[in-house]
Formats: C-alpha cells, structure tokens, sequence
C-alpha cells in the first residue's frame, strides 16, 4: 500500500523519497518532530489498517504544543504556509493547507512537498540554515565579516532586550526578542563550524547532556522533597563538575609540560561571569556560597552587618576608603535581599524606574510654574518631590479602582 502512495507521489509530484521522506499518522502528526524542508506523506490509521493501534491525538511535541497547535491540520498551519500545495492520493484535485480541515486528513492520504530551507520558517533548522547561507561567499557582507569578539556586544544587547520583554510575561514580543537572542547562538555555533571546533549539535547535546545529569531525581534515582533540597542537590553536581574540569584541565597541562604536577581544585566561585552586571553576579556568589552552609544563620545577623558597613563609610577619610566600604555595604544589602528571595539586579531596575518616573514628574512642575531645577531650593525640590509622589500614587489608585469596577474579560481557553 505505501510504496503505491510513495509511486503516485514521485509521479504526480515530483517526490524523491531520498531526500527524507516523512510517513506520518494525522492522529500522531502532533507528538512528531516533523521537518518541513522533507517531503512528508500523512496516511490515516484507518487506511492503514493498524490493528490496536491507538486512537485520538497523541500529546503533543515539547516545543511545538501551543494552543495553536491543536489538531493535526493546526499543526501543519504552523509549519507550512498557508498556499502550499497539498496533493491527494487517488484523488485527481488537490488543496492548499490552509483550506485542509481534520476531517479530509483523517479521510485521505495527502502528500506535501518540501518548502525550500529559507522558506520552512518553523522549523528548528531553518535558522542555522539562514546563518550558514548568510556566511557563503555570495552571502551578506556584513555576516561575512563578523566573528566571536565582533558579536559580542550584540549578545548583550539582545540578553537585555530579553530582560526587559519578560516584564510583560508570555507575549508576541517575548517570542521576538527570544529568537532575536536564539540568532546569536546560531551565529557563535556558525563560526565555530567554520573553524572545525563544533556546531549547534554540540551545543545542543551539552546542555541536554547537563541539565539530564543535574536533575538526577528527575531522570535518576536520587530523591528531593524540597526547593532547598534541588539547590543543595545542584551546588554538589556543580561543585563535582568543577573539580574534574580542574582535575582535567591540570592533567592536560601536566602532560604537555611533561610533570606530573598536583591538579587545581577549583572554587565554588569558579565560573561567574566577570561581564555579568556586579549586583547579578554579586547575589550569585552568595546564592552559591549559601547552598553551601555558608550563610547568616539568621537575617538580624545581616541588617547588623549594613549598620556596621554604614558606620565605617561614615568613619572613612579617603576617596580609595569610601570606594571600599561603599563596595561593602552594597555587597551586604545584595546578600539581605537574597535573603529575602529578591532580585538585587531587578530591584534597582525598578527603583531607577520609579525615580525616572517621579522626576520627569518633578520636571513637568518645574515647567508648569515657569522655573529651573537648579534654581530651587533643597526645601522647594522636596516639596515637589513629596507632589510627584502623591500624584503618581493617585494615578495608580485610580487605575486599580478602575481594575476592580471594569475587569479584563477572561481569555478564552483552548477546547
């Protein structure tokens, strides 16, 4: 029966199964990593015959199961455009994706031919498939010239981008500035395949290969009851981890130097990195150092501590004394606010926020009452302050107020 679809397919469209062609179920079209640069055959079970085979949509691909996707004809409205030919098996018209319904695919064998890489859009490949095109000698001139160090400042830019989008939670734009991010992984992994090092299969089977190992009470035997029990768990693997990298890494030394010489334990600290924003990385040395015993055992014992390092910035004399102890105190109110599982780094982002917003306030009276910030008085700029305060929380009130008398209509849900 199949090599009779696979013979009408090559016939009638062009079809050469060595290009990788995809045999699929409609009713498990949902749970299978279909790519759609292959030519992919779909044949119901019911034409098929399957004896005990199971019925009903099977649960759909990590990845790939947004509401959106439900059905198999959803699934393939994501992967395909919506005018791309569908062929039919023994049927003389054919129809486009768009136009397919659950029942024609539960009813008919239906071909559909491969999209050209640039253009099979949702699939995982499509991306690395653009950046390698975009390298090519008749290429992008500007692809062309970029490497690892050229690249990194747009890493950044985008890793903030990202920040700033998930302020909002799950949006369209999330999903933009995320794939935004994804192309700088997909460039690094490019160059890297040019240089013969290692390419996004490498990078994919890395990261796999440690968050299965890190989460042995998932996909091992260990056992966890609690949140503080994983982070404990996860410090411990990472701890082992360091030290056989160190072990390794001294032992290559020490062969190709021709000794034998003691390997270098590594800290705990190891690994932070040194570009990372200094509250950021500050808050993840402590987090580290704290899944290890090393903490206060109580957080009176911290609000002593910023008492103790405002004292000693009041006590200090020199500019080198001030940076220090200003580095200290900042260092201590990172670790009370870990301590009160808040984000340092985020924190101050909304404080800077709230203070933006206030003073544009405070330069909105200025300009109201025809006067210059500077020249005001300390007494009339807190005055100013103390109305931009109240103004801004009159706003919010009211905006609740408005919440509470006018809710959001509920989202429908997907049936």
């Amino acid at each position: 029966m199949l090599d009779a679809f696979v013979a009408e397919a090559r016939i009638r469209w062009g079809l050469d199964p060595a290009a990788g062609l995809q045999i699929v179920t409609p009713e498990r079209l949902a749970g299978t990593p279909v790519e759609p640069s292959r030519p992919l055959l779909l044949v119901p079970l019911a034409i098929l015959r399957v004896e005990g085979a199971a019925q009903g949509e099977e649960a759909p691909l990590p990845g790939r199961h947004a509401p959106a996707d439900r059905g198999a004809a959803g699934v393939l409205r994501r992967l395909y455009p919506a005018d791309h030919l569908v062929g039919r098996i023994g049927l003389a018209d054919a129809t486009t994706v768009g136009e397919l319904d659950e029942a024609a695919m539960t009813t008919s064998t239906l071909y559909l031919p491969p999209l050209a890489p640039e253009s099979a859009l949702a699939s995982p490949w499509a991306l690395p498939w653009i950046a390698h095109r975009l390298r090519q000698p008749d290429g992008c001139p500007w692809d062309r010239e970029q490497t690892h160090a050229s690249l990194k400042k747009h890493l950044l830019e985008e890793a903030y981008e990202v920040y700033d989008a998930l302020d909002a939670g799950a949006t369209k734009e999330l999903a933009g500035e995320l794939g935004d991010l994804y192309l700088q992984i997909v460039l690094h992994a490019q160059l890297a395949a040019e240089a013969g090092v290692f390419d996004l299969t490498d990078v994919e089977e890395a990261i796999s290969r440690k968050i299965v190992r890190r989460h042995p009470h998932v996909f091992g035997d260990a056992t966890v009851a609690t949140t503080s029990d994983v982070n404990r768990q996860w410090e411990q693997i990472k701890r082992v981890e360091r030290e056989d990298e160190a072990a390794a890494a001294a032992a290559d030394a020490a062969a190709a130097a021709g000794a034998a010489e003691a390997p270098e334990v590594r800290s705990a600290l190891d690994g932070i990195s040194s570009s990372m924003p200094a509250l950021a990385a500050a808050q993840e040395m402590q987090d580290r150092a704290a899944h290890l015993g090393y903490d206060w055992p109580e957080i009176v014992g911290i609000l002593d501590k910023v008492q103790e390092e405002l004292d000693e910035l009041a006590a200090a004399t020199t500019d080198d004394e001030r940076r220090e102890e200003v580095g200290d105190l900042l260092l201590v109110v990172t670790n009370l606010a870990r301590r009160h599982g808040v984000e340092a780094e985020a924190a101050l982002r909304a404080a800077a926020d709230k203070f933006r917003n206030r003073f544009r306030r405070v330069e909105r009276m200025t300009r109201e009452r025809n006067v210059q910030l500077r020249d005001l008085s300390f007494a009339e700029l807190d005055e100013l302050w103390d109305a931009a305060k109240a103004e801004a929380r009159a706003e919010a009130a009211n905006r609740q107020a408005a919440a509470r008398q006018f809710p959001a209509a509920p989202k429908e849900t997907a049936r």
